[in-house]
């Protein structure tokens, strides 16, 4: 009888060790649930120099922030991720970053998801996709983009079928005084240069609400000539997003 006990302890404890293996070998794996609350927090520079990521990332492992979050653009430093989290990081950035402009996303103004889709089906693994783009100065203008997200998916529900259509799994739009951060999550290992397309294809409304768009936004200070909605590049390697259901 004592040596299938010592094989059962042999199992459970190999099954250990290959669970701590696979903590070891896959640290940048994030686990995240479908609809779960998500904020974003920015640091920007003084100059051009780029700021640097390094307390950054310390602090996202402190208080459990992915380190697949942290992007950056120029001068631009960002973190995204469960709003729990990111509320606690930020809290520390002002005294770290001395120097430096702390921006706080609380909360998306426009959210899409799949449950606008006929189809579902949420994909198991994602990749995130940031990028950040300045609203006009025109206060007047400012208030009408704003009020054509709030009324988009009632007036304009082509738009939610294109990003139903490119496969997206969700887009969430923040904003900060004019600056605005654009989220797109979409299957793990697609190209969003692939899947974009889609979102007008058959689909001209599409292109009717981009061109309306265009006359609300404009590039942040560093873009060049005619650019305006800039991508930022991951700080650390790609890593999966793992949803819970």
């Amino acid at each position: 009888m004592e040596r299938p006990l010592r094989t059962s302890a042999l199992l459970c404890g190999n099954r250990r060790l290959r669970g701590l293996l696979l903590l070891l070998l896959f640290p940048q794996l994030v686990q995240a649930q479908a609809g779960e609350k998500m904020s974003a927090v920015e640091i920007i520079g003084p100059g051009k120099t780029p700021v640097p990521s390094g307390n950054l990332v310390a602090l996202c492992r402190k208080y459990q922030v992915s380190t697949a979050g942290l992007y950056r653009w120029q001068n631009h430093l960002v973190a995204y991720g469960k709003t729990a989290s990111i509320q606690a990081l930020q809290k520390n950035l002002a005294a770290i970053y001395a120097g430096n402009e702390v921006k706080f996303y609380a909360a998306p103004f426009y959210k899409f998801d799949r449950h606008y889709c006929s189809d579902k089906t949420i994909a198991k693994q994602w990749d995130n996709i940031i990028l950040t783009a300045n609203l006009v100065k025109d206060p007047v203008k400012r208030k009408e983009y704003l009020s054509y997200h709030a009324t988009q998916f009632q007036k304009w529900p082509e738009v939610a079928q294109g990003f139903c259509n490119a496969s997206f799994q969700q887009l969430l739009v923040f904003r900060q005084g004019r600056q605005l951060m654009l989220v797109i999550s979409i299957p793990k290992g697609a190209s969003l240069d692939e899947l974009n397309p889609k979102t007008s294809l058959n689909n001209p409304r599409v292109d009717e609400w981009n061109k309306l768009m265009k006359q609300y936004q404009e590039g942040l200070p560093g873009t060049k000539p005619g650019e305006t909605w800039v991508f930022l590049k991951p700080v650390a390697q790609k890593q999966q997003v793992l949803i819970q259901r």
